[in-house]
């Protein structure tokens, strides 16, 4: 699509020989429909004194496009001499802007203009603008002090007319193949602008869009622009089509408003001068982050230009492992100012309570919001878009070894600790020659985001090494506009819904295949739902192929090392304090998942620890987890709190009888002194198991006991008591006092189960009132 000389008749008036008034333009103007964001020259060299690589040897005919300039040359308008000029520098290879004119003093008329180089003068880095601010992404300097300019002023007749030609550039020059990366030419034609609206509206990206652009124009340098003017056309595109129909948006928030106050909204800005940007929560969105606000994803999928609407969602995961919303937003305007307002907003419309986590895009503008608003919330860029843009950067190293993509994401899902990571990393990059790489460099930097070894010590509700699907899946699309998106999106949240109360149903209402006979798989199919019990059973069953050998032990924890039959060498190490009944695991799993991982479960196994721990389980996966009733960390019925407590005894007793036996075992005279004391241990553990059956029936001897101790004991209040019968009375007392503790111990276990099955019945009507809603709206 190359530019010609453009002949425009302006028809300005005669010139006038009056004073000079220089006028310099802005730093980094320049010719042609430049794009905002580009404002470098590609292709150039370093400043210097050399001059042009191109030899332009003759003159052509007048009107030949091919003609250099030349001092006398006439043309119609100041506008037709500034065509001549940029298509003189597009077959040249160099751009150019306007630097300055020179206006009459009667009627300020320009009488003069300057066309120069785009690497004409120097920045002044010492410019007010620049100087009292902090700049965040300091530009290239591309300015080296070229001289190359082209001078034309009017005449009487109303023709303007060369007065000064620069040809020599103290630059290299940019080849043919380069020119189209130029900023004053780089134009997006009328033609072009209708191709991309057609396939934009279509649901095709900017990439592919380029792709069918070049094959149309014949190759890149014909297709006259960039794939990022491309994609900044659609982006402008898309805002002048949302500004029309903005304010249907704000009436149907109005609306939602009125009809729930709990309903909440937000403008950035007053109403009357909106900037762009709205947030939006139900009281669903709401009441789901109470209970799941753990960790969120912020989904900035529409910002590849996709999406025809600016689209961004908040959503977590509920305790069936399924997406769910915590509120949405329209982000028309993108600045650093806008981010901080919508995080504002949305963590004012979650009641000011942070999230352990957030999962977003690599992007430096969200970070740096982020880190304004959530300090205290760890901040993850999302895998999966680190591995999709690994297939845009590094497409030209996929092409020559198609095996490079399965090592990279090797590399970052497999390993194990942070120096298995540097070490595979680096020997990844220089098997494949890209030490250099820019991209590479910038997200190895940021590693401690992304890579999942970094990041194993935080909560984020992982539940594999897969991206979570989008809430709006299925529903919002490419070519969703303003008008369909209302329905589309109650089309949303109600499918949503159907499929939590689906999972709610069949959590309550079914049984899961039990495939071990151990007490904590029964015990965990009655806590979590079923889709959490699946993947913890998947954990528990895989232990029976590990082995847990004890490596250390310091008196508190103990440290086993936990391995796959067959595959000792690749091992994980487990460390265990048996008094507190907590463990933690290399993998981390727990930390990242919530659920506890086949190499702790392993460890379990093999110190008789026959139920999970109350710690181990995490009320966010539970079927209870939108329960307002708060069960406390001991079990809920009788007979798990005997195996825990049992399990704690005995896991004790036999920590301090091996310390016991080691040292017992030293000489002749300590196995004799252990052996006594041993025996006499055994005579008074066995009378205190028989005092304890008999004490176990109903409490009931042993309260009529006490009862008749204290009454013989008030009889007789008025004598001194010896130091035997007061030594008794304090035993019968404490006796009675522990009594009455495993009463209450029975009544409060009682009540908790009580409190249990009113909630599990509540549940169930829940579910039996949305079937019926269900059924009617079906019949409807």
């Amino acid at each position: 699509m190359e530019n010609g000389v453009i002949e425009f008749d302006i028809g300005i008036s005669g010139g006038d020989d009056g004073i000079d008034i220089e006028t310099p333009n802005d730093d980094g103007e320049e010719m042609g429909g430049a794009s905002p964001n580009d404002a470098n020259s590609i292709g150039s060299g370093s400043g210097g004194d050399a001059t042009s690589s191109f030899s332009l040897h003759t003159y052509l005919p007048d009107g030949d496009i091919d003609l250099e300039p030349y001092e006398g040359m006439e043309f119609e308008s100041e506008e037709s001499a500034k065509a001549f000029y940029n298509s003189y520098a597009r077959r040249v290879g160099f751009s150019t802007r306007v630097s300055s004119s020179r206006r009459s003093r009667k009627d300020g008329a320009i009488i003069q203009r300057s066309f120069v180089c785009a690497k004409e003068g120097f920045r002044n880095l010492n410019e007010k603008r620049t100087k009292d601010r902090e700049i965040k992404r300091p530009r290239t300097v591309t300015r080296v002090g070229c001289k190359a300019s082209l001078s034309v002023k009017i005449q009487d007749s109303g023709k303007w007319v060369v007065s000064g030609f620069v040809r020599e550039h103290n630059h290299e020059l940019v080849p043919p193949d380069q020119v189209h990366c130029l900023r004053s030419h780089r134009q997006i034609s009328g033609p072009a602008k209708t191709l991309i609206d057609t396939l934009q509206a279509a649901g095709m990206g900017p990439r592919r869009i380029m792709s069918v652009l070049v094959k149309e124009y014949g190759g890149i340098s014909k297709v006259g622009f960039t794939e990022v003017d491309c994609r900044n056309y659609m982006r402008n595109n898309r805002q002048r089509n949302m500004e029309g129909d903005i304010q249907l948006l704000l009436d149907y928030l109005k609306q939602k408003q009125s009809e729930n106050p709990s309903f909440f909204y937000a403008i950035q800005g007053d109403e009357d001068q909106y900037t762009g940007n709205v947030f939006w929560a139900d009281p669903k969105s709401r009441s789901d982050y109470n209970h799941f606000g753990d960790t969120v994803t912020f989904d900035t999928t529409y910002r590849s230009n996709r999406y025809r609407l600016p689209f961004v969602p908040f959503t977590g995961l509920n305790h069936h492992g399924q997406p769910v919303l915590f509120g949405c937003a329209f982000l028309i305007n993108e600045s650093e100012a806008s981010f901080v307002w919508l995080f504002k907003t949305w963590l004012s419309a979650m009641f000011g309570r942070s999230p352990l986590s957030i999962t977003t895009e690599h992007d430096s503008v969200i970070r740096t919001a982020i880190m304004q608003v959530l300090p205290n919330t760890r901040h993850r860029f999302c895998k999966w878009h680190m591995f999709k843009q690994c297939q845009e950067k590094l497409s030209h190293v996929l092409l020559q070894h198609p095996q490079f993509e399965a090592a990279f994401q090797k590399c970052v899902n497999l390993s194990e600790s942070a120096e298995e990571f540097e070490s595979s990393w680096h020997s990844l990059l220089d098997k494949y020659e890209l030490v250099d790489h820019s991209w590479l460099q910038s997200i190895y930097a940021d590693r401690r985001q992304w890579v999942p070894v970094y990041l194993r010590d935080t909560f984020f509700a992982e539940m594999s090494v897969t991206y979570m699907n989008s809430y709006f899946d299925g529903y919002v699309n490419a070519s969703t506009n303003l008008n369909q998106f209302f329905k589309l999106y109650e089309k949303a949240l109600e499918s949503r819904h159907e499929k939590e109360v689906k999972a709610d149903f069949d959590t309550m209402n079914t049984s899961p295949v039990l495939k071990t006979p151990s007490p904590m798989e029964k015990q965990a199919s009655e806590f979590y739902t079923r889709k959490l019990f699946t993947r913890f059973q998947e954990e528990l069953v895989s232990t029976l192929t590990f082995t847990a050998s004890k490596v250390d032990d310091n008196g508190e924890v103990t440290t086993y090392r936990v391995a796959k039959f067959g595959e000792e060498h690749k091992f994980y190490h487990v460390s265990f304090n048996v008094l507190e009944m907590r463990a933690s695991c290399s993998c981390r799993m727990f930390e990242f998942s919530g659920l506890l991982c086949r190499h702790v479960l392993a460890v379990f196994r093999v110190t008789n620890v026959l139920t999970l721990p109350s710690y181990y389980i995490s009320k966010r996966w539970t079927r209870n987890a939108k329960s307002s009733v708060v069960l406390e960390e001991r079990a809920v019925d009788p007979f798990n709190g005997y195996l825990e407590s049992h399990t704690v005894r005995y896991n004790t007793l036999r920590h301090e009888a091996f310390k016991f036996v080691d040292e017992g075992a030293e000489s002749v005279e300590s196995y004799n002194v252990a052996m006594a004391v041993l025996m006499e241990a055994s005579n008074k553990v066995a009378c205190a198991v028989k005092n304890e059956g008999k004490a176990s029936v109903n409490n009931g001897p042993m309260r009529n006991k006490s009862s008749y101790c204290r009454s013989e004991g008030e009889g007789s209040s008025t004598q001194q008591l010896s130091e035997g019968d007061m030594d008794q009375k304090i035993n019968e007392l404490s006796m009675d006092l522990e009594c009455a503790n495993r009463k209450c111990e029975v009544y409060r276990t009682n009540l908790l189960s009580l409190l249990k099955d009113i909630e599990d019945h509540k549940h169930r009507l829940s579910i039996e009132v949305q079937n019926i809603k269900l059924s009617m709206k079906d019949g409807l």
